[in-house]
């Protein structure tokens, strides 16, 4: 399926010269050094920092991971909701297709003593993950524009074709019961979102939301807790 926005013309390009004006000043941060949720992080330039948008993200995490679960964390950045995860679980797996991003999680989970219950490896999405899990973690991008460098990759997924092949994989590798956690904001584009989450054999429930101001703009950002519907068959 091709994306195309579902939204008006004027809607999506307004969403683009926000997103630019977002940008400017990302794209020329340095190193960062910060402590989140309590955790030592160390962040290169080319990897998206935690903040206090995500910071609720993080925080539900840690809420609904289980001593018992086989935790797969989906593109994780700086690795903090990998760490979050192992501060419950003993197995957490976490992928990335960026280098930098797969150097920066291994160095923060090992700063933050869990380096012996996370594992973490360069995959584009599921392409090198083998078996099941009981609780999938994904904070994707809310924009559908083409990045334009490695580090724009984290916020920016062009056409939403990871996000659109997320979902066509996830229920593959998702145990009995499994769960899928997931954070989405409102300058994306929630109704594709949730054509997505249908289509697929996914029931939702929303188990956050919040309203964040950035700069002059006011979005309301999202928990969802996804679980297979019945009968929904996936090999």
């Amino acid at each position: 399926m091709t994306y195309k926005p579902m939204m008006s013309r004027d809607e999506a390009s307004r969403r683009l010269a926000l997103w630019n004006e977002w940008y400017v000043p990302v794209s020329n941060r340095k190193e960062a050094s910060l402590t989140f949720l309590g955790r030592k992080l160390i962040v290169p330039k080319e990897v998206f920092v935690p903040d206090a948008i995500t910071e609720r993200f993080s925080k539900s995490i840690l809420k609904e991971t289980e001593t018992d679960d086989k935790v797969l964390d989906m593109g994780t950045g700086s690795g903090i909701n990998a760490i979050v995860a192992a501060l419950k679980s003993r197995r957490v797996l976490a992928v990335d297709i960026n280098p930098f991003a797969v150097k920066c999680a291994r160095e923060n989970a090992a700063r933050n003593g869990v380096s012996d219950r996370v594992k973490v490896v360069k995959s584009n999405l599921f392409r090198d993950v083998g078996g099941k899990f009981d609780l999938v973690i994904f904070n994707p991008p809310f924009a559908w524009y083409k990045p334009r460098d490695i580090r724009e990759r984290s916020v920016t997924d062009e056409g939403f074709r990871t996000l659109s092949a997320f979902f066509r994989n996830v229920g593959k590798h998702l145990e009995k019961n499994g769960r899928v956690m997931l954070f989405y904001g409102s300058e994306g584009d929630i109704k594709y979102l949730e054509l997505l989450i249908g289509r697929n054999g996914f029931e939702s429930k929303i188990i956050h939301r919040e309203m964040i101001r950035v700069k002059s703009h006011g979005w309301m950002y999202y928990t969802y807790k996804l679980t297979q519907k019945k009968g929904t068959n996936r090999r």
